[in-house]
């Protein structure tokens, strides 16, 4: 049937590769519907708990989406005039930015002071140009002085300064962030230009959100002609000729760019992990080609011409391609269990590209070689090499069968090392400015994470209860003294300034006012005295039934931000427990992605391994050689954790779906290592050791040269500038060297030892 099918595809040659190439532009024509996601929310699933509780603290204050100037006087001084009037134009400016819904600087703060019966409300810095030293250092003592302000938009040195823009986004359009953004370095540049004294970093949210895109574009301009240039290199070397190599390197073209097209007509958005598809697809598909090509040289170098080369060869591989191909996508497709919706569109795009490349492997593929001039008739590159390693396995079958038993056990015996741990921020490496604004920010302003906690009253205008406020009082001096605490911003503070404001600025008064009326009436005051844009929306609902606190922490690891939350929500139970609370925040989103995912993908890796033994016991014909397949399945990847342990101990986002990809790719040695062997003991009646020589000979070649491409272009991948696709990358590499070696040294050992040695052409019928 195989036959009469490659035999259709050679006379109809020309036709098919023109209906090919039709096909491939047709679904490359979705590729313009592609866009890049900007928000950091994709991480996560519509029923996601912490986003949400992220989106319902949101609506009722609110949005916090930012961009921050942080700026540094050269001079070493912010309380300078200097410095102040570039803060105050900064500030001026920065309304400008898209979206922007408040700005928050030293000098724009709301500073309050009392004149007789009167609360003044105003600017702390009204004209720097006018101040006198004496006002430059009453100035400073204040911002320094005051909670709102300290270690928050001034460090305790007064060495370093932020502008902070709240922004809004409708989350209309898919440039909302980049323009924000590009207007925010616009002003930046601008800045530089007219004030040659001053450094400035931007750090926040809404920078973080752009920067997922600026990865992905890095990578693409990196890695992609790294990953081209080898293949291409490495088909070259192995073909020994141009017409392979080329018929592979289009095949490969036209594999992507129909899943990259078929992305976009699904209306998938890219993202950093998307991103990495194109490499995942290049190194599948090259594996379909090699085996194709290895089998046809050589048929060619046995005397055959070409056209009955690639009918045998076709013959021979076509049921393993078709199972491994298989394989491959169950794996991918496991990926739609993980918690993270780009890992599912990572694991959808790789799929249609597996299949597009089986596709193409066994109709254009084939019709361009035939059309092609034939590039000798000589055994591809490094042949005898894999036959003399086979006689070396075959010769040391029993050290080798305990030797990899006692090693895979060893390195098993380190998997518990691996903590579930991430960083998000550290997604970024240090080519990436984000990545060094915010370490830089973290060192000497403030930090970029932060937890939002919302007390509630349960009744309108409750805030006001002086009960609840020495509530919300008690718990903010407690955050205050936790070592992870860099800044508390919390509504008692300003009853606090505004009790000793309205009592001629005694600071004996410097605390929550006594009784209700007097704080609802100090608040009324207080919120009709200010500007525009600077209410206290963002930290009192509508109905002044709750009020939330902003906590910025340290730069925390996702285990210590979780053990974080769980001492603080403990402190609030049993402590001030009639006030209700909730808690969220981008920082705890992601502390508890990874854990999440984890638990999703083991799901998703269960179900993928129960279809994957079934599609291999079918295309094996037997429960015994299905369960010896396994063994060389199961064992690389517990093996690579093992050692990622003794090397690293960290699991994070990325990692935690290595284990459903790559079991649906080291599938693909077992499945034509096996079809070899059993080829040989079912139709040529040969002896296990003879079996095992037979696939080493046939397939030995084609396992070690598309093991080396895959492990190449994971490794390409973990050069990525961020570090999901970079940490996946290379683990994935490690696992696939681990199963390269586990299929031809453990597998082999196995079938040696398990099948007998007598001659069968029945052998694996039961």
């Amino acid at each position: 049937m195989i036959e009469s099918y490659t035999r259709w595809i050679i006379r109809w040659k020309y036709l098919v590769v023109l209906t090919s190439l039709a096909v491939a532009f047709a679904a490359a024509f979705g590729g313009q519907l592609l866009g890049f996601s900007n928000d950091y929310r994709m991480f996560f699933g519509d029923d996601n708990p912490q986003l949400i509780a992220f989106e319902k603290m949101q609506a009722t204050f609110n949005k916090n989406d930012n961009i921050m100037f942080v700026v540094t006087p050269k001079s070493g001084k912010v309380f300078s005039r200097e410095t102040l009037t570039v803060i105050k134009d900064i500030t001026e400016r920065a309304w400008q930015v898209p979206f922007s819904t408040r700005v928050d600087s030293i000098t724009n703060h709301q500073h309050t002071i009392a004149e007789e019966d009167d609360l003044i409300v105003d600017d702390l810095v009204v004209d720097p140009n006018t101040l006198s030293d004496s006002d430059l250092l009453k100035i400073q003592t204040i911002a320094i002085n005051e909670p709102m302000l300290i270690n928050r938009l001034i460090s305790p040195d007064s060495k370093y300064t932020g502008v902070n823009v709240t922004v809004e986004l409708p989350g209309k359009a898919l440039d909302e962030v980049p323009k924000a953004v590009a207007h925010a370095r616009d002003i930046k540049r601008q800045i530089l230009e007219e004030y040659t004294d001053v450094e400035i970093r931007l750090v926040g949210m809404a920078v973080m959100n752009n920067a997922f895109p600026e990865a992905s574009m890095n990578d693409v301009a990196n890695l992609y002609p790294l990953g081209l240039g080898f293949i291409i290199l490495t088909l070259f070397i192995l073909l020994r000729g141009i017409s392979g190599t080329v018929a592979t390197f289009v095949m490969i073209i036209l594999s992507i760019i129909t899943a990259m097209g078929l992305a976009g007509w699904s209306g998938i958005l890219l993202s950093p992990p998307v991103m990495s598809a194109p490499i995942m697809i290049l190194t599948m598909a090259v594996a379909d080609a090699v085996h194709l090509l290895v089998t046809m040289r050589h048929e060619l170098a046995l005397g055959r011409d070409k056209d009955k080369a690639l009918i045998e060869s076709m013959r021979v591989n076509f049921r393993p391609i078709l199972v491994t191909t298989i394989t491959t996508i169950l794996g991918f497709l496991s990926l739609n269990f993980s918690d993270a919706p780009p890992f599912h569109d990572l694991g959808n795009i790789a799929a249609m590209g597996v299949a597009a490349a089986f596709i193409y492997s066994i109709t254009f593929l084939p019709a361009l070689v035939s059309i092609l001039p034939s590039s000798g008739k000589s055994e591809v590159a490094g042949k005898q090499i894999m036959s003399k390693f086979g006689e070396f396995v075959i010769a040391r079958q029993k050290p080798l069968l305990i030797g990899n038993t006692l090693i895979i056990i060893i390195l098993a015996s380190f998997v518990p090392l691996n903590e579930l741990n991430d960083n998000f921020v550290e997604y970024f490496d240090e080519s990436i400015e984000f990545r060094l604004d915010s370490d830089y920010a973290s060192e000497n302003l403030t930090g970029v994470y932060y937890l939002d906690y919302a007390l509630g009253t349960g009744e309108s205008g409750g805030i006001s209860n002086p009960a609840y406020l020495a509530n919300v009082d008690k718990f903010s001096q407690y955050l205050r003294t936790l070592p992870e605490v860099i800044h508390v911003q919390t509504i008692s503070d300003t009853f606090k300034r505004l009790n000793k404001n309205m009592h001629g600025d005694d600071p004996s008064y410097q605390r929550l006012p006594e009784e209700r009326n007097l704080a609802a009436q100090y608040l009324l005051l207080y919120e009709m005295s200010l500007p525009y844009g600077l209410d206290l929306n963002n930290q009192i609902d509508v109905d002044k039934s709750a009020t939330k606190i902003a906590v910025t922490l340290t730069t925390l690891s996702s285990n210590e931000v979780i053990a974080f939350e769980n001492q603080t929500i403990t402190w609030l139970k049993e402590n001030i427990p009639e006030v209700s609370h909730d808690i969220s925040g981008p920082t705890l989103m992601f502390a508890h992605l990874g854990k999440r995912n984890i638990n999703s993908m083991l799901q998703g890796t269960t179900i993928a391994l129960l279809f994957i033994s079934a599609v291999l016991i079918i295309f094996l014909g037997s429960f015994k050689y299905g369960f010896i397949s396994l063994l060389p399945n199961l064992t690389p990847a517990l093996a690579a954790f093992g050692i990622w342990g003794i090397m690293v101990g960290e699991v994070g986002l990325g990692l935690s779906i290595v284990t459903g990809m790559t079991l649906g790719i080291v599938v693909d040695d077992t499945v034509h290592f096996l079809s070899k062997y059993l080829r040989a003991r079912r139709e040529k009646g040969l002896n296990a050791e003879d079996a095992v020589r037979y696939a080493f000979n046939s397939v030995g070649l084609a396992l070690l040269v598309t093991s080396l491409v895959l492990v190449a272009g994971f490794m390409i991948l973990a050069q990525s500038s961020f570090y999901l696709n970079s940490g996946m990358g290379l683990l994935t590499s490690v696992v696939i060297i681990l199963a390269l070696i586990i299929d031809l040294t453990f597998l082999p050992a196995l079938l040696m030892k398990f099948s007998g040695n007598a001659s069968s052409k029945t052998e694996g019928n039961k």
